[in-house]
């Protein structure tokens, strides 16, 4: 969270003590520092393996927990021998209780390697813990070896009723629900009541690794997310970046949202509420900046702007060239102010999008072929990966071709984000 916008004190206590929970908890509150716990061992190299973007929940789709267990699965990037967990409770109106979490390797579905298990802990060794309202916490970190490319379980014991106001509800992965009878977080075998689609909780996990490895982080919309890609084969646009970085001590993160803006937050009136989550000049610092180990972010956002005016926000007024190139503007001077290189990327085409009336018009591609004219001419930006170039269809260039089409006109397919991956120039991505 932003100290400043929020007027609190640099340093600030997050765990409260709730109930039998918060027995082994109460001996030491956990500072955090920006919502990130102090690391007690700073000459340790921690870089970003795997991250998903926070945001409210669905309208309509709220998870709710009841003395249950959720295993959530995930797909890393670059190897390490310690791990530790984020969890978030930014979007919550109460206090998140943990009363346990575990992390490790999948075997297969939702089971795992029991030699692999590893008791998660917070603040000081506790293995419950209390998060307020608002605020994130970072897990203690354990020796574990994380293998580059594996699948991961983190398994969290939710003991109180809870519902997921914070969440990555477009996960394209599927994670696992006990039945209500208790902590499961240590089952080889996971005892399924429900499968679901999202990471509730869960935003970030870090590895320790090699003093020159780092991460890099693809931030924007949907198409950053891994929508119209195969959900459960790691498909999305930053996965096959992640892939053709094996080998080079990079983490891949992916910080896209669906429906996401850069310059509006999500349409509060609409069917999605906040769900689309804030504006990319708003979240831009917490979500891709703050990742542990960042040297690089690529920005593939703006779509979303020019399409929901008349359509999923129908008040909204036109967003116009200029407007958006004030706000890549403004990620392009944060990035630099942390000494972070910046990758930009043209707008895709939209023509015929199937999500909503009026997404596309004549005049909305006016307006994307006047910022990719920037983006290609003033070069702004640290590099420009040419996406419009790659997946526009050279006989009707306003429509994607159709080889590279999930089939909404909107997404690209599988084969659309390995066509996207493989026009990066990996040079872009070197330190300098």
């Amino acid at each position: 969270m932003d100290m400043e916008r929020n007027g609190r004190s640099r340093w600030r206590p997050v765990v409260s003590v709730c109930g039998k929970w918060g027995i082994a908890i109460l001996a030491s509150l956990l500072l955090v520092e920006h919502g990130h716990a102090v690391d007690a061992h700073p000459s340790e190299h921690w870089v970003g393996t795997w991250a998903a973007a926070p945001q409210p929940s669905m309208p309509g789709a709220l998870e709710t927990f009841r003395n249950q267990s959720a295993r959530l699965i995930l797909h890393t990037s670059v190897g390490g021998s310690k791990v530790r967990i984020r969890i978030s409770n930014l979007y919550g109106e109460r206090p998140l209780t943990l009363g346990a979490a575990h992390v490790a390797r999948v075997s297969s579905g939702a089971d795992i390697d029991p030699a692999t298990d590893r008791a998660l802990t917070f603040g000081r060794k506790a293995a419950a813990i209390t998060i307020a309202a608002g605020e994130s916490i970072t897990s203690d970190p354990v020796g574990f070896e994380v293998p580059v490319a594996s699948t991961l379980a983190v398994t969290v014991f939710l003991p109180l009723e809870t519902a997921a106001k914070t969440s990555h509800f477009f996960a394209s992965q599927t994670s696992y629900v006990s039945p209500a009878k208790g902590d499961f977080t240590a089952a080889a075998h996971f005892p399924i009541e429900k499968k679901i689609e999202s990471w509730p909780f869960l935003s970030g996990v870090d590895v320790v690794t090699t003093p020159n490895a780092r991460s890099i982080v693809a931030f924007g919309d949907s198409t950053v997310d891994g929508d119209g890609s195969t959900p459960n084969a790691n498909h999305r646009w930053p996965d096959f970046i992640a892939k053709r970085l094996e080998g080079r001590d990079v983490g891949v993160l992916n910080e896209g949202i669906i429906g996401n803006r850069l310059l509006a937050n999500s349409p509060h009136a609409s069917e999605f509420g906040d769900a689309l989550g804030e504006a990319g000049i708003a979240r831009f610092a917490r979500d891709a900046l703050d990742q542990a180990g960042v040297s690089h972010v690529i920005v593939r956002i703006g779509v979303n702007d020019i399409g929901f005016p008349g359509s999923f926000a129908p008040d909204d007024a036109p967003v116009t060239a200029d407007a958006l190139i004030a706000g890549y503007r403004k990620l392009i001077a944060a990035a630099h102010a942390r000494n972070v290189r910046i990758i930009g990327t043209t707008l895709t085409p939209f023509e015929g999008a199937k999500v909503a009336k009026n997404y596309y018009t004549a005049d909305k591609e006016i307006v994307r072929q006047q910022v990719n004219a920037w983006l290609r001419e003033t070069r702004e930006f640290d590099g420009l990966i040419d996406l419009d170039q790659v997946l526009r269809d050279p006989d009707h260039p306003a429509r994607l071709l159709p080889m590279y089409d999930s089939g909404d006109h909107l997404h690209p397919s599988d084969a659309g984000y390995a066509a996207s991956a493989d026009a990066v120039d990996l040079s872009l991505l070197e330190v300098r």
